[in-house]
C-alpha cells in the first residue's frame, strides 16, 4: 500500500480551477495576509460540502471538522476515540490573490486510491501521505491537501469529491455540558505549564508556535494547523494515552526526538504537512500510555526544545 501511495503522490496534476500553492516563499511578493470573513462568504461551501465550519483567527479561517465517528480503531489495545487520533480537517481563507484550502483527511486503506483519484481529478494537490498511529487496526493514513482558486467553489467541488470516496461521516455538535474527565487535568496542566479544554472525551491542547508561518507568501495562521496538538485520551484511575504531533523546524527535530525517548514516549513518524512553508516544518508524532501526569511531565522537555508560545 505504501508504494502505491507513493506512486499515487508523485503524480500531482492540475486540472484547473484549483492549483497548487507555487513554491518560492514569499520573499519577492510579500507576505499576504489572509481577509476577514463572515458566515455567508462560504455559504457556497456549506451547501457543496453539505457541512458547515467554525471561524478561527478573528474570522480570517473557516474549518470544516471531518472527524471519522464511523470507524473503530485500535492501537496497542486502546480503542481510539476520534478526539485523539481521527480528528481530520479542511480549512478554507481568502487573500488578497485568492482563497487556500489546507486540510487532512482521514481515510482507510481501502479508500485512499479512490480519495487520492478523487482529488487529482479535481486538481486539489496532495503534499503529504502518511500515518499518525503504529500498531493499527484496521490501518489508517492522513493525507494533507493544499490548493487555491480564484474563488471557493471549484476548491469546495474537489474536496466533497474526494468526500464522497470516504465514509467520512457529518460532524455532529459537541455537548454543551462535558461529561466529567478520569485525568488530573490540574495536574496535567501544571505539568505542561498550560491548559487544556474537554472536548468528545479528550483532554486536549492546542500550541501555537511564537514565529510566523507563510506558504508562498500567505500568512497562515494557527487554525490551518500549523500547531502542536497533545492529545489524552482517559484509560480509567488517571491512566491516559497520548497521541498528537510536535511542530518543528529543522534545529529542533533531533532535541524534540531525544526528548520523547528520554520520556519513554514512542515517536510515531517524523513528517511534514506543506511543500512551500516557510520556516521549513515538520511534525513529530508521538504516542504513550500511562499515568496522565506523568506522560505531560515527560512530554514537556520535548515541547520546551521548540519554539512553540511559551508556557503561562
Amino acid at each position: 500500500m505504501a508504494v502505491a501511495s507513493v506512486a499515487a503522490l508523485a503524480a500531482l496534476t492540475s486540472c484547473g480551477g484549483p492549483t497548487p500553492a507555487p513554491g518560492g516563499g514569499g520573499t519577492d511578493q510579500g507576505q499576504r495576509q489572509p481577509l476577514r470573513t463572515k458566515q455567508t462568504d462560504w455559504t457556497p461551501v456549506t451547501d457543496t460540502l453539505g457541512r458547515t465550519g467554525a471561524f478561527g483567527d478573528g474570522n480570517t479561517v473557516y474549518r470544516v471538522s471531518l472527524p471519522r465517528s464511523d470507524l473503530h480503531v485500535t492501537t496497542g489495545g486502546v480503542a481510539i476515540k476520534p478526539g485523539l487520533a481521527l480528528g481530520g480537517y479542511a480549512a478554507f481563507a481568502r487573500y488578497p490573490d485568492g482563497v487556500m484550502l489546507m486540510g487532512d483527511l482521514v481515510v482507510t486503506e481501502a479508500e485512499l486510491p479512490h480519495v487520492t483519484a478523487a482529488l487529482q481529478a479535481h486538481g486539489i494537490p496532495q503534499t503529504a501521505v502518511h500515518k499518525h498511529l503504529l500498531e493499527q487496526t484496521p490501518p489508517v493514513w492522513w493525507t494533507h491537501i493544499d490548493a487555491m482558486a480564484d474563488d471557493p467553489i471549484p476548491l469546495a467541488q474537489g474536496l466533497k469529491a474526494a468526500l464522497d470516496a470516504t465514509a467520512i461521516p457529518p460532524a455532529t455538535p459537541s455537548p454543551a455540558q462535558q461529561p466529567p474527565m478520569d485525568l488530573n487535568t490540574a495536574g496535567i496542566d501544571k505539568a505542561l505549564g498550560r491548559t487544556g479544554s474537554a472536548e468528545g472525551g479528550i483532554y486536549k491542547f492546542t500550541i501555537a508556535r511564537t514565529d510566523t508561518i507563510t506558504a508562498d507568501g500567505h500568512v497562515l495562521p494557527p487554525t490551518f494547523g500549523t500547531t502542536a496538538g497533545v492529545n489524552f485520551q482517559p484509560l480509567g484511575g488517571g491512566k491516559a494515552a497520548i497521541n498528537g504531533d510536535i511542530i518543528m523546524t529543522a534545529p529542533e527535530v533531533q532535541k524534540v526526538i531525544q526528548a520523547l525517548s528520554a520520556g519513554g514516549i514512542a515517536l510515531v513518524e517524523v513528517h511534514n504537512h506543506m511543500l512551500t512553508d516557510q520556516p521549513r516544518l515538520f511534525f513529530a508524532h508521538f504516542w504513550a500510555t500511562g499515568d496522565g501526569v506523568a506522560l505531560a511531565t515527560a512530554l514537556r522537555p520535548a515541547l520546551d526544545a521548540t519554539n512553540l508560545q511559551p508556557p503561562h
